[in-house]
């Protein structure tokens, strides 16, 4: 049992490719919510894709009051939230339906017109992949990582810390799942087409995320994983 929200923020011109890989899984998620957080160029959507369940909002909330309120509407099991500029692979759902622990993250295919951007951002981190970029994310988080959702509304989104450009929310989410026993499975699979564009590009800049150590709860975690 998976919803997914698909969040969006001036993607409505790429938000219904994203739409289409959900409705296109060989296993279809339990619920699909779809948020425009204010920016008002998703108002096709609905008659397009009647089956979604939309949050239209007249007013931007900003990224984490946004996030926590989507994710307080969740009464799945698990819960998945996706940019509406990026889709996922047509068996996600079905690959991420045998889950059985807190948190399930996967690996990421970099894709877009500014795909060898992520070469700066991450050195050293992806490789080739049938003309994209494959980012393994084997036992680490990323922003559309699966969680249980009644462990993910215990702890909410928050900000972790400011880096002068947007706030980590999902940092927060994962850092203090682990500090609180979280379990953690990977799947060996590029699920996610996470795309890089010129409104992408602009938002997120390479220094993104200043570079931290893991805390002891981290560590711990990780070197289970590894076992």
């Amino acid at each position: 049992m998976i919803t997914v929200v698909i969040a969006s923020f001036k993607y409505g011109h790429l938000a219904a490719h994203c739409i289409e890989s959900l409705l296109s899984q060989t296993r279809a998620p339990a619920r699909i919510l779809f948020v425009d957080d204010g920016a008002m160029d998703c108002d096709h959507l609905p008659a397009l894709y009647p089956s979604v369940e939309y949050v239209l909002r007249p007013a931007n909330l900003g990224t984490v009051n946004n996030f926590q309120d989507m994710l307080s509407r969740v009464k799945t099991e698990y819960v998945l939230f996706i940019g509406a500029d990026n889709w996922l692979r047509s068996d996600a759902i079905e690959l991420l339906s045998d889950a059985t622990t807190d948190i399930v993250t996967y690996d990421i295919v970099v894709t877009g017109e500014l795909k060898h951007e992520i070469l700066t951002r991450v050195p050293g981190q992806t490789t080739p992949h049938l003309g994209d970029l494959y980012w393994d994310r084997q036992a680490q988080h990323h922003g559309s990582m699966l969680y249980r959702t009644a462990f993910g509304q215990r702890i909410g989104y928050q900000r972790r810390f400011e880096d002068g450009e947007h706030p980590q929310e999902d940092w927060n989410l994962w850092d203090k799942m682990l500090e609180q026993q979280a379990t953690v499975a990977s799947l060996k699979e590029g699920l996610l087409f996470y795309r890089r564009h010129r409104e992408n590009h602009l938002k997120y800049p390479c220094s993104e995320r200043p570079a931290q150590k893991p805390n002891h709860a981290q560590q711990a975690a990780r070197s289970a994983m590894l076992v």
